[in-house]
């Protein structure tokens, strides 16, 4: 089985996490983000801004052209949160292009190599927004579109040995998160106060999760969502 992954957004944050673990597990890291990575697992870089799918869909081909990638993490993600009517055109038109038609194009670009090679592994990373959240309705709307686009393709693929799953992260402390939800902030305790385990997630839990899907071991596993909340979507769905 061919090591390379493509990993989209995989410049820092959770992504950074998916690499180091990645790489750490032998693979060999292929980073797909419009900034540097903030880190040294990436042995390549494909600088594209994802919202752009022409440019994406031409820099990921032509990198599929000469190398067999037989795993995709597409994790690469924005939410640009409003209420309903506040909602915009172009909001929309920016999220579902990172957050749906990126996936879709680089599995496209993937697909080929990984029927060639009788394997393939894909991983969406997702949301528990997909379960509903205030403020977050393209988000959300983009995010349970991930959902069918995991079943769907684990449906259409698994006769060729290609599994697809996705991980819904919870709440995780990267600096996103904590810019939006200072510690000290009431906010923040009542978000940590509402998970079953007590703490807020790392990006390496998500890392965990997704090497485990990345991994030849997990080929009887697809078309899943694994929640990575503790325990927060329990009672949820």
């Amino acid at each position: 089985m061919s090591n390379y992954v493509l990993i989209t957004g995989g410049s820092r944050n959770i992504g950074g996490a998916i690499a180091k673990r990645l790489s750490e597990d032998g693979l060999r890291v292929v980073v797909v983000d419009r900034i540097q990575p903030e880190h040294e697992y990436a042995e390549k870089f494909i600088e594209v801004d994802l919202a752009d799918a022409i440019a994406t869909e031409n820099k990921i081909i032509e990198f599929t052209a000469t190398h067999s990638v037989l795993r995709l993490v597409n994790n690469a993600g924005i939410v640009m949160p409003s209420a309903i009517e506040d909602t915009e055109l172009d909001s929309i038109e920016k999220v579902v292009s990172i957050n749906l038609t990126a996936p879709i194009l680089c599995a496209k670009a993937v697909i080929p190599a990984m029927k060639k090679a009788g394997i393939g592994r894909i991983v969406n990373i997702s949301s528990r927004a997909a379960l509903g959240k205030e403020m977050r309705t393209v988000y959300s709307m983009t995010k349970a579109g991930l959902h069918g686009l995991t079943k769907t393709w684990a449906l259409e693929l698994g006769r060729h040995g290609i599994t697809v799953n996705a991980v819904g992260p919870g709440p995780i402390r990267t600096s996103l998160f904590e810019e939006v939800n200072p510690p000290d902030d009431p906010r923040t305790k009542s978000i940590i106060e509402r998970v079953p385990v007590g703490r807020l997630g790392t990006p390496d839990d998500v890392a965990n999760a997704v090497s485990f899907f990345a991994s030849e071991k997990s080929g009887f596993v697809t078309g899943q969502v694994l929640y990575i909340c503790g325990g927060m979507t329990i009672g949820s769905v």
